[in-house]
Parts: C-alpha cells; structure tokens; sequence
C-alpha cells in the first residue's frame, strides 16, 4: 500500500474510491504520568509519550490502510493526521486519506 500527503502520486492515473480513516486512543501508566510529570518542571522531551504517540499513528495508519485495502485500494492520497486529548495522559491520533485504484 502507497501511502502519501500528495493529491497525486507521480506517473499515475487515480480512481478515487472515497475517505479512509484509522484511529485509536493511547494511554500511559500512573507511573509513567508521575515521571513525564517531574520531566515536566525541568524541561525536556517526554520520552514516554513520545514513543507512545509514535505507536499511536502507527496504529492509526495500519487500521486506515486495512480500510483501504477492504475497498480494493492500491494507495491512499492526501494522507493526514489529527490529534485530541481525550484525558491526561490519552490522546487520540486519527490518519485520514483517500483511498485510490491505480487505472
């Protein structure tokens, strides 16, 4: 599955099969929240919840191209991502794109 942020992919003709979407919402542990917290005061990346939203649009991409592939896509175009906080310490990751059949 070819998935890209273009309208277009180059060299191709696209039929346009309609919207795709993946998401999930991802969470850490109480003690990961009380050391991201202290991390906080100091400054500095969040290692814990850096590696969790990195999860999170993964997974989010994978349940979007499964989508894709159920309607007979070969790619997705104008892929994008979304994000919300749902609660401390979860947060929501949506892909979205444009499932296509290469003609």
């Amino acid at each position: 599955m070819i998935l890209v942020n273009t309208p277009t992919i180059s060299g191709k003709n696209l039929q346009t099969l309609g919207l795709v979407t993946g998401n999930t919402v991802q969470s850490k542990n109480a003690f990961k929240d009380i050391g991201a917290g202290f991390k906080s005061m100091v400054g500095g990346e969040l290692g814990s919840y850096t590696k969790m939203l990195a999860e999170a649009r993964e997974k989010a991409l994978q349940r979007m191209a499964e989508q894709a592939q159920s309607m007979g896509a070969d790619a997705i175009v104008n892929v994008r991502f979304s994000s919300a906080s749902i609660m401390d310490g979860a947060a929501e990751i949506l892909a979205s794109g444009t499932a296509v059949k290469f003609v």
